[in-house]
């Protein structure tokens, strides 16, 4: 396993997505998955507030209520940390985003406090804002952050689906108001690249455009790292099942998919990996480092995934990976 850092905490360079645990995925699968997470040397588990709210038979919050019942079952104290998200829990049952909480002051502080007492926590690990909230002043819900954090409710807060200038907003609104800045940072990306000039067809998501690279980087060289972490590095199985791949969004179907997955095919049989350890440490050799998010289901999935953390691409097939397309 390789490690990163958040802050001053250290975390597993793999994050494992519970966002179906307590629902899709059933509570013993859930578990076992968790443990072999655990046992590979995995420290670091992601979900929200509102997993998984669009499934039928399901309201939201279940993925938070089973991982603190796995935390209280298993003795699990610091050394596992867990990032939620808050603000995109619809307001009225059976509705969707359209009704989202948002991210005011007063949203924040009630929503932190049902976190923290579903995961079983006086302090969150990290806190993500899940979604923006136009309706709201940025300032309002860094404050509200800052707030949790001065309170020992929150240790570092992070920014999920944001717009880059959003992300330099908040730099300065919370250097000039000496509040902790957003040091985590979640978005959707993978090795096969988007057209930027269309929206993603899900809901909520926002990808990784070549512009926040450049914002990371630089924050970085002046003093202020970030931890960048990928949701769906892995495209719903897209890399490996024909029907994942048949039923991708479009704005894939471009030329430089096509060009990308022969690239992708080279360093396969170069390096003896799957296509899927191929992209996951692709994302973990990048420049800034990519914390890759994943969901699974099966332990043979995560066994795969945490194997792509013992795969060092050379930098000529990392190389040849970037720029092809």
């Amino acid at each position: 396993m390789r490690y990163t850092a958040i802050g001053d905490r250290r975390v597993s360079a793999l994050c494992l997505g519970a966002m179906k645990f307590g629902s899709e995925t059933d509570d013993a699968t859930s578990a076992a998955l968790l443990d072999r997470f655990v046992e590979a040397g995995g420290t670091f588990v992601d979900t929200a507030d509102c997993y998984q709210f669009w499934v039928e038979g399901f309201e939201g919050h279940e993925s938070e209520t089973f991982l603190g019942r796995w935390r209280r079952e298993r003795g699990i104290t610091d050394e596992v940390v867990i990032a939620t998200k808050l603000g995109a829990q619809p307001t009225v049952p059976g509705t969707g985003l359209e009704t989202k909480e948002g991210l005011s002051a007063a949203t924040v502080a009630m929503a932190a406090e049902r976190s923290r007492e579903r995961l079983g926590v006086d302090r969150l690990d990290v806190l993500y804002a899940h979604q923006e909230d136009r309706a709201t002043p940025l300032p309002e819900t860094l404050g509200a952050f800052a707030k949790l954090v001065a309170e020992g409710h929150a240790e570092y807060v992070g920014l999920s689906n944001h717009r880059t200038w959003k992300l330099e907003r908040a730099r300065a609104v919370t250097e000039a108001n000496g509040w902790p800045r957003p040091r985590v940072l979640q978005y959707r990306y993978s090795y096969l690249q988007p057209r930027f000039d269309r929206p993603l067809q899900a809901g909520g998501h926002m990808h990784v455009t070549p512009e926040l690279l450049d914002f990371v980087r630089s924050e970085a060289a002046e003093g202020r790292p970030s931890t960048l972490v990928a949701y769906t590095p892995l495209l719903w199985g897209a890399y490996t099942r024909p029907e994942k791949a048949a039923a991708l969004d479009p704005v894939y179907d471009h030329p430089g998919t096509p060009a990308r997955l022969a690239v992708l095919d080279e360093v396969v049989r170069e390096t003896g990996a799957t296509r899927n350890q191929v992209v996951l440490a692709w994302l973990l050799d990048s420049d800034p480092a990519v914390v890759p998010l994943v969901g699974v289901s099966s332990l043979e999935q995560l066994d795969e995934a945490i194997e792509a953390t013992d795969l060092e691409l050379t930098r000529d097939q990392w190389t040849r990976l970037a720029e092809a397309g």
